[in-house]
């Protein structure tokens, strides 16, 4: 086996560099902050096998491809039950508090999607890409984004409807 040099060609830069965002598109997609964590190694691990094979202007979708493809993967394997927590919010006051409560609704919402909606949600609206670019780290059609993006923010919309009817005022406004 080649040793792994200290820098494999940057990819100690690209993890530096890209690790927050990363964990960040990890946790959208599964909604738990271990798990993203975990996600991100995983994809980080296989990236780093395949480094000097990848073409380094295109290593972030790859990473990106990686993560939506283990989440898909670990969704078939596992139950989708609620899991507790521990971490409280840090935030405090009532403005705080109801902007914790729209995160929750808003997150509760995305995990209510399918697995390719909610990647193709998180890529357009949260990571702010093209659809060209999230058609890359889906590895599909651009129409196949535009219409599971329509079909996400069609179900987001009445899941958080739903939230809102059990609430006076609204939770979170999705554009149309």
């Amino acid at each position: 086996m080649r040793g792994v040099t200290r820098n494999e060609d940057g990819f100690a830069e690209f993890v530096q560099a890209r690790l927050l965002p990363l964990t960040r598109f990890a946790y959208l997609i599964c909604g738990d902050r271990n798990a993203a964590q975990d996600l991100v190694q995983t994809a980080l691990t296989r990236t780093m096998l395949r480094w000097s094979k990848i073409d380094q202007g295109r290593a972030e979708a790859y990473v990106r491809t990686a993560i939506v493809n283990e989440q898909r993967m670990a969704w078939r394997r596992r139950w989708r039950g609620e899991r507790p927590t521990l971490e409280l919010p840090e935030v405090i006051g009532a403005d705080a508090f109801a902007r914790v409560d729209q995160l929750d609704a808003l997150q509760r919402a995305l995990a209510g999607l399918p697995v390719r909606q909610r990647a193709a949600v998180v890529l357009r609206y949260l990571d702010d890409m093209t659809e060209a670019q999230a058609a890359e780290v889906l590895q599909c059609s651009v129409g196949t984004v535009k219409s599971q993006t329509s079909r996400g923010l069609s179900r987001l919309r009445a899941l958080l409807s739903d939230a809102d009817a059990q609430e006076d005022e609204p939770i979170v406004r999705i554009a149309t």
